[in-house]
């Protein structure tokens, strides 16, 4: 069976990447956009997300109180996580930055969990300029938090994004779980056409082949 992190690329290569001329927040433009919350907001898609960063947050040992990252972006994230951190017995919390301070009641930018000491991890779903993601170190750090760790789910490796974002973070580490290419290679990998079939009948009746994988299959006996 697949791995969380393997269903989560497939995922995403189905729901959030997309061909085509798109103009990006950055400023720049693009032959093709990822957004990550049509996978994230997906009811399965929120699961596997939920998995895969709670198993690569254990996997580095980073020990965290909570996990948290810039609205909007990181909202699914970060519940996500916490609700499947709860489910196996080790409740990592979620906290939420504001992109700035409320003008009412607390007037707090962090919303969720505000202990003090705690360790955290930063996420966020793309990581383009890392301006968003930077902004929740530098707030995250400003609270009183002592970060063990930030993660994207998508790196678009331009922009200097990558660069930007490590310089933040220092001395955290920054990783993602995947780059703009793996999705994009696993995206071509499910649009690319059928292998049509050498023979004209298919295998099990006299109907056309439409495939040769595995052997010849018409449309009702193929895989």
């Amino acid at each position: 069976m697949a791995s969380a992190r393997e269903q989560l690329l497939s995922l995403l290569a189905e729901k959030s990447f997309r061909l085509g001329e798109f103009k990006l927040s950055s400023g720049g433009t693009s032959d093709y956009y990822i957004d990550c919350r049509l996978t994230t907001l997906d009811a399965t898609g929120a699961l596997l997300t939920g998995q895969a960063v709670l198993q690569e947050i254990r996997n580095r040992g980073w020990h965290a109180d909570a996990i948290g990252g810039l609205t909007m972006g990181a909202d699914p994230i970060v519940v996500a996580t916490a609700v499947i951190s709860a489910q196996q017995g080790h409740p990592v919390h979620g906290f939420l930055v504001r992109k700035a301070e409320k003008t009412h009641g607390t007037g707090q930018r962090i919303e969720g969990f505000r202990n003090k000491p705690a360790r955290v991890v930063i996420v966020d779903d793309v990581c383009t300029t890392g301006a968003s993601t930077i902004q929740a170190i530098k707030a995250a750090r400003e609270y009183g938090f002592e970060i063990s760790g930030v993660l994207c789910l998508v790196e678009r490796q331009e922009a200097g994004g990558r660069a930007n974002v490590e310089k933040a973070a220092a001395p955290a580490p920054f990783v993602a779980l995947f780059t703009a290419n793996d999705v994009r290679a696993e995206h071509v990998k499910r649009a690319a056409p059928p292998i049509f079939a050498v023979s004209a009948k298919c295998d099990f009746c006299d109907r056309p082949a439409v495939t040769n994988s595995p052997g010849n299959r018409c449309e009702v006996h193929r895989p």
